[in-house]
């Protein structure tokens, strides 16, 4: 496999095709094998508690495997989840921004297969991890 997009090409796409995520995230790394994605957690994405709220780690989630998928196939806007199944292991801390490690683990002509691991900035111990399926659009 090799990278069809890189960085400044996903990120043009995104702000492109999600404006509405355009200021929260941020690819940090992008490689064959893995992956990274910042999210910067504001107070909008807080819960009571001061932690980070399940449903921001899902959009992280979700958003990084998107980029990882995007940068194997190219800009396919239609690519969409079709699965996720998230753990959450641990409590992120309340204002750190949070990182994702995503991983392609089958590419397939159909779907992409994968996973994702995510961590609290500068916290070695991930806060939770998910398994991720996408359906790619037939006619690429």
């Amino acid at each position: 496999m090799e990278l069809k997009m890189t960085i400044a090409e996903i990120t043009v796409f995104l702000e492109k095709v999600f404006p509405q995520i355009d200021k929260d995230f941020e690819v940090i790394s992008l490689a064959v094998d893995e992956v990274v994605v910042r999210m910067r957690v504001q107070d909008r994405h807080l819960r009571p508690g001061g932690t980070v709220s399940g449903p921001s780690m899902f959009a992280l989630a979700d958003v990084s495997y998107y980029v990882a998928t995007l940068a194997l196939i190219g800009p396919e806007a239609l690519t969409v989840t079709t699965n996720c199944s998230i753990d959450f292991m641990r409590k992120p801390a309340a204002h750190r921004d949070m990182i994702c490690k995503a991983r392609v683990l089958k590419l397939g002509r159909t779907l992409s297969v994968g996973d994702v691991m995510l961590y609290s900035e500068g916290i070695e111990e991930p806060v939770a991890h998910a398994n991720l399926t996408y359906s790619i659009p037939p006619n690429r």
